[in-house]
């Protein structure tokens, strides 16, 4: 039996499917909301310590730098909530298809991007 199989797969190379890339980001901010949680769990630590704390943790956040962090931790807990609703929704059989999937994935890039730039133009 011939074994067509490839020998060396270069990651590279792949051509992987919208549904892949969104499970990978999925992945991703899961990871980037609970490394968050320390650095959020800090700066409630710090507004609640003194008027002080909560002075400086007011200067500290107003800096662009922070700002974007900031952005960036809520549209990983956007994507993060939308691709966990989209899967929630195909627990109860909606979409479970290919084609599903792939609308499902585009939904919440779509949405993600949206409230992104919303939640930038608050921040700004």
């Amino acid at each position: 039996m011939k074994d067509n199989r490839p020998v060396n797969l270069d990651i590279g190379t792949i051509r992987l499917p919208i549904t892949a890339y969104a499970s990978i980001l999925h992945r991703i901010s899961g990871v980037i909301m609970v490394v968050a949680s320390f650095l959020l769990l800090w700066a409630l630590e710090q507004s609640l310590a003194s008027p002080e704390g909560f002075a400086s943790l007011g200067e500290l956040f107003s800096s662009p730098l922070a700002k974007f962090v900031v952005w960036g931790i809520v549209t990983a807990l956007i994507y993060h909530s939308l691709a966990g609703v989209k899967h929630l929704i195909m627990d109860f059989g909606v979409g479970e298809t290919m084609e599903g999937g792939v609308l499902g994935a585009r939904l919440v890039f779509v949405l993600t991007a949206v409230s992104a730039v919303l939640v930038g133009v608050a921040l700004w």
